[in-house]
């Protein structure tokens, strides 16, 4: 009777550790001793980067605490030896707080994390938000890349994702179609490790979601590229910067994009590319509008549709 829930709980707790226990390997291996002011080693090192013994030594604490750290054996680790332990392994800003998420997780007084599908739904006020918006593109996603909803503006920019069967997914579509994906972002490499660092911080905060990991489960198992990256545990959180599409209608663009967090429980993003009024790729944005509009005069079925066909 009660041999399933304990099997489910130690399930957890052994993919937990076995987060803690990768994320730290790789970010090891990173640092080499002369980074950290050591001496070279006179003998042939069988690991590379830093060996767990010099981690401990740089970080204070014994050799035998940090094996236990490493392995998500240890209890309770206090702040001042995680923030010891990250200064040693140059641990920047995102990498820190995902390693906190980690190593919270492993605390038994941690609340289970789950979510559900209802926190994907997109709100009315965002919708009406995103109508609004009717000279920027705009797209609402969720932390697992779901596209979630989209402006008619935010569609047409990204309408080749809108071709896949099943649910609309930018990681789905960089990795599985991916000659549609490059050809659509010449960009395509730096955007793949940016989105697969990025669903590392939400496996972080999201251990539990049926979806996320349903989602890296095939990604991994189709995707040659996608399993690359995921082993190198790279993290890194939604931030504003720029993206360039090589669009089928507008030609190749570099569009600067916003992102603005809707809720931090469903980890919803409003994301919209704000290209400078009187610049080029203002102008691109009006004509992809322009032949936007002219589909739905011509009763286009699908052109300038809001949202996901699912939502």
């Amino acid at each position: 009777m009660w041999a399933g829930p304990i099997l489910d709980l130690m399930d957890e707790k052994e993919t937990a550790r076995a987060a803690v226990r990768e994320f730290l390997t790789t970010r090891r291996a990173r640092v080499s001793p002369t980074d950290v002011g050591l001496p070279p080693s006179g003998t042939r090192r069988r690991v590379k980067g830093l060996r767990r013994e010099e981690v401990a030594l740089l970080a204070g604490v014994s050799p035998e605490y940090y094996v236990r750290l490493e392995r998500g054996k240890a209890t309770g680790p206090s702040a001042g030896v995680v923030e010891a332990v990250a200064r040693v392994l140059r641990l920047d800003d995102d990498e820190r707080a995902h390693l906190g998420r980690l190593l919270a997780a492993l605390t038994p007084a941690a609340p289970k994390r789950s979510r559900s599908t209802a926190k994907d739904l997109v709100t009315p006020g965002i919708r009406v938000l995103l109508d609004s918006m009717d000279h920027l593109p705009a797209v609402v996603f969720n932390g697992r890349f779901d596209l979630l909803a989209a402006n008619a503006l935010g569609r047409a920019l990204l309408a080749p994702m809108y071709d896949l069967p099943g649910r609309t997914n930018s990681a789905r579509f960089l990795f599985l179609d991916e000659p549609r994906a490059r050809d659509l972002f010449p960009e395509w490499e730096r955007i793949t490790a940016d989105t697969v660092a990025m669903l590392r911080i939400e496996a972080g905060r999201h251990p539990d979601d049926p979806d996320l990991t349903e989602l890296i489960g095939q990604l991994a198992t189709r995707s040659t590229e996608f399993r690359t990256r995921w082993a190198t545990n790279d993290v890194r959180i939604h931030r504003a910067g720029t993206k360039t599409f090589r669009h089928p209608l507008i030609g190749e663009v570099t569009l600067p994009y916003e992102t603005l967090g809707i809720d931090s429980a469903s980890s919803q993003i409003l994301s919209v590319y704000t290209p400078q009024p009187g610049t080029p790729e203002a102008d691109a944005i009006r004509l992809l509008a322009s032949w936007n509009a002219d589909d739905r005069r011509n009763n286009n079925p699908t052109a300038g549709a809001r949202g996901n066909p699912e939502d």
